[in-house]
């Protein structure tokens, strides 16, 4: 398989961090929740160790809690940071939503870039494909990676659940849309990596997920 994923649970949130990191020993950050300094000392040393190239960190959506980390990352590697357009409002509006859950956040920036629905990203010889997925939150993306049977999910779809909708831009009609059109459309074995929790497949989602049936 010439692309591993290496998953790290991150603050009081448990949000899934994933490190993908290609043969060539380049790497992608998604989803960067480290808070403390002992999170991010956990993340960038696993970096360090495995000698890996950090190329992009992307963010699946702009809830605070996968965002934590990303002026970390910022200043660790000066990689860009992709994220969907439609997520910009509520970035930055991420001050506030921090405070309201006690946390500080003293620094965020905007994106380097923004990514669209059907857009391809390469890593190593991999290649990423970005499904717009929204309902969860505004600018929500999944990443789907067809050679390697995966795709990570963010807060859209979980094993056994799916995203909440009553947050600001969510909308459940609209998350049951993206899920049908993007996601079960995927062939059944598809490894499924969430935002929080285990793994799952698309297979098991479709026959078990009791938001699905």
């Amino acid at each position: 398989m010439p692309l591993h994923i290496h998953t790290f649970v991150f603050n009081d949130f448990g949000v899934n961090t994933y490190v993908l990191e290609a043969d060539n020993r380049e790497c992608i950050i998604v989803d960067a929740a480290c808070h403390s300094a002992n999170e991010e000392a956990t993340l960038s040393g696993f970096i360090s160790s495995k000698k890996l190239k950090p190329i992009l960190h992307i963010s699946t959506h702009p809830h605070i809690d996968h965002i934590l980390g990303s002026a970390f990352i910022k200043r660790e590697y000066n990689i860009p940071w992709l994220m969907h357009a439609e997520g910009t409002t509520l970035l930055k509006q991420s001050p506030m939503f921090a405070s309201m859950f006690g946390l500080e956040l003293s620094e965020i920036n905007l994106p380097d870039r923004f990514i669209s629905d059907n857009e391809k990203i390469d890593i190593g010889d991999s290649v990423c494909e970005i499904l717009f997925t929204p309902g969860h939150a505004p600018g929500s993306v999944c990443l789907y990676f067809a050679a390697e049977k995966l795709v990570i999910t963010g807060d859209v779809l979980f094993c056994g659940s799916i995203g909440r909708t009553d947050l600001p831009g969510g909308n459940t009609q609209t998350l049951l849309n993206s899920i049908a059109e993007k996601l079960l459309v995927l062939p059944n074995d598809t490894k499924v990596y969430p935002g929080h929790g285990p793994t799952s497949t698309i297979g098991s989602e479709k026959n078990e997920n009791p938001y699905l049936m």
